[in-house]
């Protein structure tokens, strides 16, 4: 076979068809390999003529139809049937070409990859693509880590497929090795926070406002036309809107209430953990989840019949109006706490990997194709670029405004919300986030004394450096310099 194509597809489940037929929309010379060669075919049969594609029976024949430096994208399950894949093709292609993971793998998984094909001489990427199908057919949100080098080979490749936000291409190098699946991940986390932000807005305007799926889509509508305007607000509209055909029920009364997980919520809360970077908005969406699916715990709980307040609250119209705009302020300032959170959580990783991440940039291709596009990306992006950002995106002056403007609803929806027997756990957990940071005294003094305590852990005095440990069963409490 002669090498032909520039870049190439392997796995051609729903996502990697999307992918490809977006590469050959856009003038790349695809070569595509599955290993049923009958998804091959129905792709070639359904859609060969939107582009210029090379099928291959063998990866063989897949690697031949590439031109150097071969450039090979895989979508494949993540684990161990990529590290499978990746090897297939290491032994097949040579130093200098190119492996590109575009699943959501575990970015240790990335960086453990990227160390052993580059001592091969050939250059691992790991990328980060969120849009989904949709995304990936009309343009998603890109971000690739690995080499430079490697970089120079994709960039037009993957700028002329990523989604276009004012003429500009939702993609960017993100850095080094693990760097892209990272920042990939720490995007899934912020996501999950973000919908189940939403969630709890609408759950207290139904449980305690009484209020039909059908007039909280309408709330929603209207609140993607102010500074909420996003992807999920609006899908949001178009979920609460929807009839089932079967019952006549709005359909999110016909849909079990058990959220399903995939792991990149998970792993972004475990590598906060490991770096030390409170991502607790993100947390509390991820075990808010996980409470959803403890379906047997529930139902004991409902036999249980424990009292508690229920039911709809009565409300003047006048202040139910109210009380929908704390909600759209809570939700706000509870979603700048979660991207705050999430950017802290990439600065803090790229300290410790030594990725040279744009935050700007990153804030810039999540503008469109991804799932978390909103219009305050932009200032997102403007307050990383002034440096207004750097310590906290929440010390920005817009954000910090926005804040303060929200802070009041914020305490009137968590209070009532406490009081109406409503959960919010990740509004909540937001807001006394905030209330952590802006405490000029944390209680972790009186933590410390425990610890040296019961384990000798020294602490540190207010007065003067060093480590001191405290006598604590000795006549006078001695202090010591440890």
């Amino acid at each position: 076979m002669t090498a032909e194509a520039n870049v190439g597809v392997v796995g051609l489940a729903a996502m990697g068809a999307s992918l490809a037929r977006n590469l050959a929309r856009h003038g790349n010379k695809v070569a595509v390999f599955n290993r049923h060669y009958s998804r091959t075919e129905k792709l070639i049969n359904e859609h060969g003529s939107e582009g210029t594609f090379y099928p291959a029976k063998t990866m063989e024949e897949f690697v031949a139809s590439l031109t150097k430096p071969r450039t090979a994208i895989i979508m494949v399950k993540a684990g161990e049937p990529t590290d499978d894949m990746i090897n297939q093709l290491a032994d097949l292609m040579e130093p200098g070409d190119i492996i590109v993971d575009a699943g959501n793998a575990h970015f240790p998984d990335t960086i453990r990859r990227e160390k052993a094909i580059a001592a091969r001489g050939m250059h691992f990427v790991g990328c980060g693509v969120s849009g989904g199908e949709e995304g990936a057919l009309l343009g998603p949100s890109m971000m690739p880590g690995g080499s430079e080098e490697s970089w120079k080979t994709l960039k037009p490749i993957f700028e002329s497929i990523a989604a276009k936000v004012d003429g500009e291409p939702c993609v960017t190098h993100i850095g080094e090795n693990g760097a892209g699946h990272f920042v990939k991940m720490v995007h899934n986390g912020i996501e999950y926070s973000d919908m189940q932000l939403i969630s709890e807005s609408y759950d207290l305007m139904r449980r305690a406002l009484g209020m039909t799926p059908a007039e909280i889509g309408d709330v929603f509508e209207e609140w993607n036309k102010t500074e909420l305007d996003s992807y999920l607000i609006e899908i949001t509209a178009e979920v609460l809107h929807q009839v089932d055909h079967k019952t006549g029920k709005p359909l999110v009364d016909v849909i079990v209430d058990h959220a399903g997980m995939k792991g990149t919520g998970t792993w972004t809360v475990q590598s906060a953990l490991d770096l030390a970077v409170p991502v607790t908005g993100i947390a509390e969406a991820v075990f808010a989840r996980g409470l959803s699916g403890q379906t047997e715990l529930r139902a004991e709980a409902q036999k249980q019949a424990f009292e508690g307040p229920s039911g709809v609250v009565p409300m003047a119209e006048e202040d139910k109006i109210a009380f929908i705009n704390d909600i759209r302020e809570a939700l706000y300032a509870s979603k700048i706490v979660a991207y705050a959170q999430g950017f802290n959580e990439i600065t803090e990783a790229a300290k410790v990997y030594d990725w040279k991440i744009d935050l700007a940039a990153v804030a810039r291709i999540w503008r469109g194709g991804c799932i978390i596009r909103a219009k305050f990306l932009n200032r997102i992006s403007e307050a990383f670029e002034s440096g207004d950002a750097n310590v906290s995106l929440l010390f920005a002056p817009y954000f910090k405004d926005a804040i303060e403007t929200a802070e009041r609803s914020w305490r009137r929806v968590v209070s009532r919300a406490i009081s109406f027997g409503i959960p919010v756990p990740v509004f909540a957990s937001s807001l006394e986030y905030f209330d952590g940071l802006r405490s000029p005294r944390l209680p972790a003094a009186l933590i410390q004394g425990q610890r040296d305590l019961f384990g000798a852990h020294t602490y540190q005095r207010v007065d003067e450096p060093g480590a001191f440990h405290t006598l604590w069963t000795e006549e006078g409490r001695p202090e010591i310099q440890a």
